[in-house]
């Protein structure tokens, strides 16, 4: 792969990537792209983003050139051409699934591999991954092609191939090494998104799920107003059983009404826990009101199923194998088929 110490990068503007214990840097055409894209200059450290709605009236907006672009709104007006780009490169997928979930830990991105696995058992299916999860990018190490290049041609990136009708795209797969951090601010963050909807030649997908962070803030909040224009099918909830996981999970199903992102269901990963050597059943994490299941009924939303803790399964997921080609006839493995079915159902119903 092609890296270049950051003072070898040719920067549009006076941002630049900062990579701890590294002096590799993204790709250069990345850095060029996503500068040319963010108009904003000499952000401040602790800016808030011009997605927030603080943009421009917090107190670390004080003194910063932006700080009136910002509080007007006019920041967060998107140029019509990104928009008609990303609607373009849309046409062609069926289905745009986001996996979300407040909580960090619960296993989003598991579940967003092993749901585009399960898809793409179909081979008359092609489905495809895309990591939002720009700093903390694993989904390269679960579908186990880390180190693999994106290449560039002249219909856009070309995603990384898994299998003949399985792709992934991750800035993961654009760092010099997978110890390297990404520090960036929410614009910065938001560029890159841009990038990979209007950049990456995903071709014709049944279907794209894309993983996200923890939490609601800007990948969440870009994702939204670029996906939604182009017919978002809707978000698979990932939550954890016990109570201080469900506490954010709630806030990101208001998150996903207040900006109009339909919720396909909620699925409650590592629900139970079966010993490898005595094949007893235990709760690792008690559901101590209700679970995902009451939290369903609660807001009157589909629930899609539970998926056991396995070891086996995070094993695969450490080496970047296919769970599914050693363990076929597990639980797990008929616990996600299970869950892919369900989803399904519930996206027709849509």
């Amino acid at each position: 792969m092609l890296t270049k110490s950051a003072d070898d990068v040719p920067f549009v503007s006076n941002f630049r990537v900062f990579i701890f214990g590294s002096a590799h840097v993204l790709k250069n055409c990345v850095i060029q792209q996503i500068n040319m894209e963010t108009q904003m200059e000499n952000i401040p450290e602790h800016c808030p983003g011009i997605q927030s709605e603080s943009a421009g009236k917090a107190s670390t907006c004080a003194g910063c050139p932006n700080q009136k672009i910002c509080e007007s709104g006019e920041a967060k007006l998107e140029d019509p051409k990104i928009i008609a780009g990303i609607q373009q490169r849309m046409l062609n997928v069926k289905h745009k699934v986001l996996i979300l979930s407040g909580k960090g830990g619960v296993g989003k991105s598991t579940i967003t591999t092993m749901i585009a696995r399960v898809f793409a058992q179909d081979q008359t299916k092609n489905i495809a991954v895309m990591d939002v999860d720009i700093c903390g990018p694993s989904t390269p190490r679960i579908m186990g092609v880390e180190g693999e290049t994106v290449h560039q041609s002249g219909s856009g990136w070309s995603p990384v191939y898994i299998g003949e009708n399985l792709s992934l795209m991750s800035v993961g797969l654009l760092l010099g090494s997978p110890d390297d951090a990404v520090i960036w601010r929410g614009p910065k963050k938001n560029g890159l998104i841009k990038q990979f909807l209007t950049e990456v030649d995903w071709g014709s997908l049944d279907y794209l799920f894309m993983d996200t962070p923890p939490g609601t803030s800007d990948e969440h909040l870009s994702i939204a107003q670029y996906m939604i224009p182009c017919q978002l099918t809707g978000a698979v909830i990932v939550t954890s059983p016990q109570e201080i996981s469900l506490l954010d999970v709630r806030k990101e199903i208001n998150f996903c009404r207040k900006v109009n992102i339909p919720i396909i269901g909620i699925v409650e990963n590592m629900s139970w826990f079966v010993c490898p050597k005595c094949t007893k059943e235990s709760i690792i994490f008690p559901a101590s009101t209700g679970g995902a299941r009451q939290m369903a009924s609660e807001f009157q939303l589909p629930f899609l199923g539970q998926i056991p803790l396995d070891h086996r399964l995070a094993q695969s997921c450490d080496e970047g194998n296919d769970f599914f080609e050693t363990y076929s006839d597990s639980a797990t493995a008929a616990a996600f088929i299970e869950l892919g079915k369900a989803i399904d159902a519930e996206i027709r119903k849509l």
